[in-house]
């Protein structure tokens, strides 16, 4: 459970981080970051798994770079599910860097995290 609540916590600045550096990404408090790293998890839990299945075969001939669009589509799909909540992307540029950006600030303080842990 404590591992858990580190890697939210660690979304969320992430999160946070990610709006410093990529231009509409917009992410407004933290309580908006700790809620958009909610639904961004559920996202990757539920959809992301399908629409990968679905797209195996545009990801094969392009040898693994059409990922990087399915995780910007589902990155702009958890903005489009939370209006209103202080999450959000201006378009998928935006969400293409900011998986991008993202999964590289996320993974170096998931690092951070577990050699702490």
């Amino acid at each position: 459970m404590k591992h858990f609540f580190l890697t939210w916590l660690g979304t969320a600045v992430a999160l946070l981080i990610t709006t410093e550096i990529v231009p509409g990404f917009i992410v407004k408090t933290f309580g908006a970051a700790l809620i958009a790293a909610i639904v961004i998890g559920l996202v990757n839990a539920v959809i992301r798994p399908i629409l990968t299945i679905l797209t195996f075969p545009i990801t094969l001939l392009t040898l693994g770079l059409f990922t990087f669009v399915i995780n910007a589509l589902s990155l702009w799909l958890a903005s489009g599910i939370t209006p209103g909540s202080g999450f959000q992307i201006n378009g998928f540029i935006p969400a293409l860097l900011g998986s991008i950006v993202l999964s590289i600030v996320s993974g170096i303080i998931n690092k951070l995290v577990a050699a702490v842990d």
